[in-house]
C-alpha cells in the first residue's frame, strides 16, 4: 500500500504543519488531485497526490507539525478504503487518523516499498536516493529563478506519474505516458501555462480559458492572468489594503491566551533576531514634500496606459528606489561573511513587506530594474493580491535584494526597520499627510503633502556617505518626479 511522504516543497524545508485535509478516508483520488494543505515556515501549500486510488488512512491529524519524509496519508484499493472508512460500533463517522505502525514505515532506499515500482514518484525520499528516472515530454517550462525551479519541480512536476524530481519542470498540461488511453483532459488543463501562473489564476478566481495568451506558442503568462482579473474587478487583484491579522477568540474570564510560535511567525522571528544581532544597523531619516508625487499619481490614474492597474505613491517610491540604485549600487548588495566578500547585485529583486493573516511576509518583484512603469504596477498588484490571500509561495519570497516597508498605510509616520537577511538595506515609507511647510521661494507657510522616509543599512560596507546619498536621491525624486530624468 503506497504511503505519501511529506515532501520538501521549499529550499531546505525540514517540517510543516498539516493545516487541512481535502479528502477523507474512502475518497477516491487521481494523480495530481489536491489532498492536503500544509503550512511551511513561509507559505501555505496545497499538495497533489502522487498516486491514484482510494484513501485508506489519514496518518497525521490537522494542526500537527511533522518532519519531511513522514508518511501522512495511505492510498490503496477502493475495497480497502471502504473497510477503513466504516466506523466502529459507537464511533462517530468523520475523519479518522491512523497511528503509523511499523508496517507503515517505508524503506526510502527501496522504490517498491512506497507501494509502486519503477517510474513511480517517490515524494519525500532523500534527494541523494532519488533515481535518475525520466519521462517523455514535449517541452519544458523554464522558471526564472533556481528557487522557483525547485519549488515547481517538487510541488508540481514531481507528482506526475513516471516523473522524477531530478527532471526539469514541465508544463502542467503535459500528460504522462499512460499504459491505457487517458480520458480527455478538462478544457482548463489544455491551456498552456506554467504552474505558478495556474496557481495565481486559482487564487484570483480567473478562468484560464478566458485569458488572452500573449506568451510564446500561446502560453498564458502572469500578466495575462492579472489583466483578466482586473478586467473583471479592477480593484480585486491590486488593492493595497493591508490584511488584518486575526487573533484567536478570547474565552470570557480567561486572563491570558497562548499562541504557538510556528509557521511564518517562527520564521520571521528567527530572521529578525539573526539580522538584528549580526548586522550593524544604521538608520537615517528625511522628511520630504511629496506634493508633486501625489499630483503625478492622480495624473497617472487617468492615463490610458495605466487605467486598468492600480497606481499609488508606492509605485513611484518603487521606481525611485530602482533609479537611485544606479548612483549607489552598494545598497543593492550583501555582506558574505563566510566568503569574505561583498556581493554586488546587478539586478533588483524588490521586496515589499506585506501584512497577511499569517504574519508578515516579504515577497519580491523579480528583476524590477527591467520593468516598465505599467509592468511594475502589475507586478505590485499581483504580489499584494497573492499575499493578502496568504498564498505567497517560497519562490516568491526568496532572492530579495532590497526591501520597502510601507508603514504609512497604518497611519504611522516612520520607523527603524530591520534589514532582511541576505540584503543590506531597507526603506521605510511613512504616512503621507497635509502639513505646514515653508515654501522656499516665497518663505510663506503653506499646506503640502509631506512624508518621512527612513533608511536602515548595513554599516559594515555601506558608509554614511553612500547611505545618505541614496536616501537623498530617493527623496529628490519624490519631491520632484521630473528629476528622475537625471538618473
Amino acid at each position: 500500500m503506497p504511503h505519501y511522504l511529506l515532501p520538501d516543497v521549499g529550499e531546505g524545508l525540514i517540517e510543516a504543519e498539516i493545516v487541512s485535509w481535502k479528502v477523507k478516508v474512502g475518497d477516491v483520488v487521481d494523480i495530481n488531485d489536491v489532498v492536503v494543505e500544509i503550512e511551511t515556515a513561509k507559505s501555505l501549500v496545497e499538495l497533489p497526490s502522487p498516486y491514484a486510488g482510494a484513501v485508506t488512512a489519514l496518518l497525521v491529524p490537522e494542526g500537527e507539525t511533522v518532519a519531511v519524509g513522514t508518511p501522512i496519508i495511505a492510498i490503496g484499493e477502493p475495497d480497502a478504503a471502504a473497510a477503513s472508512a466504516a466506523p466502529a460500533p459507537g464511533e462517530q463517522p468523520g475523519a479518522s487518523y491512523a497511528t503509523p505502525t511499523p508496517e507503515m514505515e517505508i524503506d526510502l532506499s527501496n522504490p517498491a516499498a512506497s507501494g509502486g515500482g519503477e517510474g513511480e514518484s517517490l515524494v519525500g525520499r532523500n534527494k541523494a536516493d532519488r533515481g535518475p528516472l525520466r519521462r517523455p515530454r514535449k517541452g519544458s517550462a523554464s522558471p526564472s529563478t533556481e528557487s522557483a525551479a525547485a519549488t515547481q519541480m517538487q510541488v508540481q512536476g514531481a507528482f506526475a506519474p513516471g516523473g522524477a524530481q531530478s527532471d526539469p519542470v514541465v508544463e502542467a498540461d503535459e500528460p504522462a505516458v499512460p499504459a491505457t488511453p487517458a480520458p480527455p483532459l478538462p478544457v482548463d488543463e489544455r491551456v498552456l501555462a506554467k504552474p505558478p501562473v495556474r496557481k495565481l489564476a486559482k487564487d484570483l478566481g480567473v478562468d484560464l480559458t478566458a485569458c488572452a495568451a500573449s506568451g510564446p506558442d500561446g502560453t498564458v503568462t502572469r500578466e495575462d492572468v492579472v489583466a483578466a482579473s482586473q478586467a473583471g474587478s479592477p480593484s480585486a487583484a491590486s488593492a493595497a489594503v493591508p490584511a488584518q491579522v486575526q487573533s484567536p477568540a478570547r474565552v470570557p474570564g480567561e486572563r491570558e491566551t497562548r499562541e504557538p510560535i510556528k509557521g511564518v511567525r517562527k520564521m520571521m522571528g528567527a530572521a529578525m533576531v539573526q539580522s538584528a544581532f549580526t548586522i550593524p544597523h544604521v538608520t537615517e531619516w528625511v522628511t520630504v514634500d511629496v506634493t508633486r508625487t501625489v499630483e503625478l499619481v492622480e495624473r497617472l490614474k487617468g492615463h490610458r496606459e495605466l487605467r486598468d492597474v492600480r497606481v499609488s505613491p508606492l509605485l513611484v517610491v518603487a521606481r525611485a528606489v530602482v533609479l537611485a540604485m544606479r548612483r549607489t549600487p552598494e545598497v543593492n548588495s550583501y555582506w558574505d561573511d563566510a566568503a569574505g566578500e561583498v556581493v554586488l547585485k546587478h539586478y533588483v529583486n524588490l521586496g515589499i513587506a506585506a501584512a497577511t493573516p499569517r504574519g508578515l511576509v516579504v515577497p519580491n518583484v523579480k528583476d524590477a530594474q527591467d520593468l516598465t512603469l505599467r509592468e511594475l504596477a502589475e507586478a505590485l498588484g499581483a504580489l499584494t493580491a497573492t499575499a493578502r490571500e496568504g498564498r505567497t509561495q517560497p519562490a516568491e519570497m526568496s532572492g530579495g535584494t532590497f526591501t520597502i516597508t510601507n508603514v504609512g498605510v497604518f497611519g504611522v509616520d516612520a520607523g527603524t526597520p530591520i534589514i532582511n537577511p541576505g540584503e543590506s538595506a531597507i526603506l521605510c515609507v511613512g504616512a503621507i499627510g497635509k502639513r505646514p511647510w515653508v515654501d522656499e521661494g516665497t518663505g510663506e507657510i503653506v499646506a503640502r503633502d509631506v512624508t518621512t522616509l527612513a533608511l536602515s543599512f548595513d554599516h559594515r560596507h555601506i558608509d554614511g556617505e553612500k547611505g545618505s546619498r541614496f536616501l537623498a536621491d530617493v527623496a529628490s525624486i519624490l519631491a520632484d518626479p521630473a528629476s528622475a530624468l537625471l538618473f
